[in-house]
């Protein structure tokens, strides 16, 4: 996975222009940080596109290129504890980056423009960037488009303004964001955008959806603000200004993701009332665990998708649709011999951050843990990890100190055994 050490960006000031009709990009990105210690050069990432400048405290530097990394050489050595301002002009066509075990990430081009998602390496295929989620950042996002089209992204709207035939959509992400998490989706979308409970709420859905399709989706985006009630009822006060979600068309990336404050959605999440206010349910947990608290590394990954099944399991249980207890059982009756046990939940692999047993073995996790330490403790341990950890990172080492701290016991076989032993745990 990338990312770099040697220093800590603060902030993101991102201008890019799109151009639909050839798909090819050109930007400008003003990087604020910080070096944490002496530096002669420091690295950044990005995949494929052509830089054209670089300065670092407006003093022009020397560039070198090896794979996705971009080394860069300013006139000057950096201070450790100073901070340093980098701007880059680059442009290209950005694409889609494969991975035969993780899936596809980075630019969609779709039929009217492109949708910019992907995890864990998706920034560096459209901006440089430290591109790891243990460096996080503010954001403030110019997208610049064809007059005609949407242009949407993180946080909230900060204005638009058209010249000539293009238009400019200006976003605002204030509070502290993982790199993967930055989003664009630009096209022809029916917008919605309203003020609840102190949170603006933006959603975006491509008028091109099949019509039963599209009005399941308004459906369950009608439920976000009811949604994020019931979970505050559990993890604590939503994390962020904004919530959303954007639908488009094409889809053809085949998953959902939890971009922050702005989920990206496929017509495939919709086959049913239920199945689409359940991943609605799914992405706007992961604002509290995920997002507000993302991974300190990679195979900490439970902490998010294991996080985010429960929550779904919780909504089950809330809507009349099958207990807690009774989704962990129907998983629990899963055979020993499946690939579901072989897994370690907490240290997967590489490869496997996304199968299964990072998601269902995660929430049985928990539920394990709710019958250990008992309800009372269960949900002030997971409130404490979104209130203690918000706007950071969390490891899986620091959730089990948490969970032994809030409860009063050693619960090293509990956790042993759920997260690390590739086999089935004994009924809890």
């Amino acid at each position: 996975m990338d990312g770099n050490g040697g220093y800590d960006v603060k902030h993101y000031d991102l201008a890019v222009r799109y151009a639909p009709d050839t798909d090819a990009l050109a930007g400008t990105v003003r990087i604020r940080a910080v070096a944490t210690q002496q530096l002669s050069s420091f690295d950044l990432d990005l995949d494929g596109l052509t830089v054209r400048s670089i300065t670092v405290d407006g003093r022009p530097a020397t560039w070198t290129r090896d794979g996705t990394e971009l080394v860069v050489k300013p006139r000057r050595a950096l201070r450790k504890g100073h901070g340093f301002d980098t701007r880059i002009v680059y442009d290209g066509v950005p694409a889609v980056i494969h991975d035969p075990d993780l899936g596809d990430g980075g630019a969609f081009a779709t039929d009217d423009g492109v949708v910019v998602l992907g995890e864990p390496d998706v920034a560096q295929a459209w901006f440089p960037s430290n591109d790891h989620p243990s460096d996080k950042a503010s954001y403030s996002i110019a997208l610049t488009v064809p007059k005609g089209l949407q242009a949407v992204s993180n946080g909230v709207p900060a204005g638009r303004s058209t010249s000539g035939a293009w238009t400019t959509w200006r976003w605002e992400q204030a509070e502290p964001m993982a790199t993967y998490l930055a989003m664009a989706a630009i096209g022809h979308y029916d917008v919605t955008s309203y003020r609840k409970n102190g949170i603006t709420f933006f959603d975006a859905i491509d008028p091109a959806l099949p019509a039963e399709t599209y009005q399941r989706v308004a459906k369950s985006f009608a439920r976000e603000p009811e949604i994020l009630r019931f979970l505050s009822g559990y993890f604590g006060p939503y994390p962020f200004r904004a919530a959303g979600g954007i639908v488009d068309a094409d889809g053809e990336w085949g998953y959902a993701l939890e971009n922050q404050g702005r989920p990206i959605y496929t017509p495939q999440d919709f086959g049913s009332q239920e199945a689409g206010d359940d991943v609605v349910v799914h992405e706007l947990a992961h604002q509290w665990y995920g997002d507000s608290v993302s991974v300190q590394r990679w195979s900490d990954i439970w902490l998010n998708e294991g996080f985010a099944t429960y929550a779904e399991w919780l909504w089950s249980e809330h809507e009349g649709l099958g207990t807690v207890q009774e989704n962990f059982d129907h998983v629990y009756a899963t055979p020993a011999t499946s690939s579901l046990w072989r897994a370690k939940p907490a240290d997967p692999g590489a490869p496997n951050l996304f199968i299964g047993a990072v998601y269902n073995r995660g929430a049985m996790t928990l539920q394990a843990l709710r019958l250990a330490v008992g309800d009372r403790a269960f949900f002030s341990i997971l409130r404490s990890w979104a209130r203690t950890h918000r706007g950071g990172n969390g490891s899986t080492a620091q959730f089990i100190a948490l969970a032994e701290r809030v409860s009063g016991r050693n619960l090293d076989a509990l956790f042993t055994a759920w997260l690390y032993t590739p086999s089935k745990p004994a009924h809890p």
